[in-house]
């Protein structure tokens, strides 16, 4: 019998956990292997120069996977960056940004020309698969006019709109093709007029169009917080009814982004996750590893799911 040198044994013995974390991998890369899976790109990771090149590795690690990623972007950032170079009022009304006729034209330049066109850039360097659209595009996303509400009265809040229909057939062929479809949150309506939609809306909204299996919404905390501002425990699984109930407790910021992923699963989406977008390639700690990093929302039929595994 020929025995391995020492050194060569070490080396061996080295690159174990390596085959033990692929193999920790295969549950979910079969329960996964050819289901959609809609990300909403934003929060830190849309600004942070590390963060976006991990988020773009670890999307394309998704579709050489099997998967299918669709990414849906905002950019508040960016918008309120070129804004304030121009000179125009940024102002916010009940959480959403006030939307003039101006403003509105700087919503569509950032949002597809800027942030749009960087994370299609970054995704192909690794091959040619991303394709940008938004989603004024083939009549993706259709919206209608959205007032805010404050202290019970309707406010008018300019061109912001929320999704009333979306045709996911331009999406699927992307999808079909092998590509990774990009879509900004701009949507037309049906008055003729460019509305500004909520990302977390839109991305809910898109993951129901497509039957995804999974929505994942990036945010700048760990996940949702049991008891915030008293105590910083993430909640790593809730039902879609245990969601519901602390919706009215939730501050401005996840509140759009829990409802989002509350209306996902009700229609049909596998599994919601909000996960932490600080952290260097969140998305594949959460999709492929026992224990995921952020929290997880089921239906209320299927409320026992344990781990990243739905």
């Amino acid at each position: 019998m020929q025995i391995a040198p020492k050194g060569e044994q070490a080396r061996s013995n080295a690159a174990l956990p390596k085959a033990r974390t692929l193999i920790e991998a295969l549950p979910w890369l079969e329960r996964f292997h050819g289901k959609t899976v809609v990300i909403k790109f934003g929060g830190n990771a849309m600004v942070d120069e590390d963060l976006k090149a991990a988020f773009a590795q670890d999307v394309v690690f998704l579709r050489f996977a099997g998967l299918h990623p669709v990414v849906v972007h905002g950019g508040g950032p960016q918008i309120s960056a070129q804004l304030d170079r121009l000179g125009l009022e940024s102002s916010f009304t009940a959480g959403l940004r006030v939307t003039t006729p101006e403003t509105m034209d700087v919503v569509r330049m950032v949002l597809a020309g800027q942030v749009q066109r960087e994370l299609v850039g970054l995704l192909n360097t690794h091959g040619p698969f991303a394709v940008g659209m938004t989603g004024e595009d083939a009549h993706t996303m259709t919206a209608a006019k959205r007032y805010a509400v404050v202290d019970g009265e309707q406010v008018d809040i300019g061109l912001v709109g929320d999704i009333v229909n979306i045709e996911a057939g331009a999406v699927k062929a992307l999808i079909a093709d092998g590509r990774i479809p990009v879509i900004s949150s701009i949507a037309r309506g049906t008055d003729g007029h460019v509305y500004n939609i909520n990302a977390d809306t839109a991305a809910a909204a898109m993951a129901v169009a497509l039957g995804a299996e999974m929505l994942v919404v990036l945010t700048d905390v760990e996940g949702l917080y049991k008891d915030w501002p008293n105590s910083d425990d993430v909640i790593s699984q809730l039902s879609a009814s245990e969601l519901e109930e602390m919706l009215p407790t939730l501050a401005s910021g996840m509140l759009p982004k829990m409802e989002g992923c509350l209306r996902a699963v009700r229609s049909g989406v596998g599994t919601a996750r909000v996960l932490d977008g600080r952290v260097q390639h969140s998305l594949l700690l959460e999709i492929f590893t026992d224990e995921g990093i952020g929290t997880m929302v089921v239906p209320d039929d299927d409320s026992t799911v344990l781990g990243g595994l739905a």
